[in-house]
């Protein structure tokens, strides 16, 4: 919820007062409703995956995660009617498949908290294709900071009776975390402010390559963060597991190298 309040407020003095884009008017009721149904979108995954990491350890999430592109090259192909090479769908049968064998030796799964990680996934491939399409689409398209200006209110709008509905003291504790720890409103600041780089980034990531590029991009993230759960957390992985997210990883560096000989 701050890093949505974060990033309209930070969109707004880049925009009005920093002039670093032009400010762009929404042109219709349908780029409208494409925003808000993105915004929308953007809430659940992140509720979800939020969930999800209640249930599951981080790199099971993360695995579960890497089958983004997999919804990714869907919804792309429901929606735009987009094609990729076939070698580049070829590539990401390992990536789904490692994540079925991680799934299947995976020491701590729980059914509730694998469908909300896999509906989170699925959203987030949703919200990379409709993004693509506002950044890109003839006749309605927005720069990436106007599209972030947009949507952050929405998002903020449908995240607030949320929290207070299903987190009623939130506000209580963000108070008080802040009088207790003196630097933990300049954290929450900082964190907030990473936020909008990351999402602006994501969407200009989206704007000059696609919307599953982004999203295979993202699985290196993955690799990554299973890497240090492990090593934080030290939760158990079996070496079904390990071959699994070993085989995620490989098909993502295939996809790579498809992309770029076939491009």
């Amino acid at each position: 919820m701050c890093h949505m309040a974060a990033c309209a407020l930070l969109s707004y003095v880049s925009i009005v007062f920093l002039k670093i884009v032009p400010f762009q008017r929404i042109k219709s009721m349908s780029q409208f409703l494409r925003i808000a149904t993105l915004s929308i979108v953007f809430c659940a995954s992140v509720v979800g995956g939020n969930i999800s990491l209640k249930y599951l350890p981080v790199s099971f999430n993360q695995a579960v995660g890497a089958t983004t592109p997999f919804f990714t090259a869907l919804f792309a192909y429901l929606m735009t009617l987009k094609r990729e090479a076939w070698i580049t769908y070829l590539c990401l049968v390992p990536v789904v498949g490692g994540v079925v064998i991680a799934s299947g030796g995976e020491p701590m799964f729980h059914l509730f908290g694998f469908i909300m990680c896999i509906g989170a996934t699925a959203a987030r491939a949703f919200k990379s294709v409709l993004q693509g399409v506002l950044l890109s689409s003839e006749g309605e398209k927005l720069n990436s900071m106007n599209l972030l200006l947009y949507m952050s209110p929405i998002a903020l709008v449908v995240l607030l009776p949320a929290a207070i509905i299903m987190e009623p003291n939130v506000l209580e504790v963000t108070v008080s975390l802040g009088i207790e720890h003196r630097y933990m409103t300049i954290l929450l600041l900082l964190n907030s402010t990473m936020a909008y780089g990351a999402n602006l980034c994501n969407f200009l990531v989206t704007k000059h390559t696609s919307a599953l590029t982004l999203q295979v991009l993202g699985n290196a993230k993955g690799a990554v963060a299973v890497v240090i759960s492990i090593l934080i957390f030290r939760n158990p992985v079996t070496f079904t597991g390990l071959a699994g997210y070993t085989m995620t990883v490989m098909g993502v560096v295939a996809y790579g190298e498809a992309k770029r000989r076939y491009k």
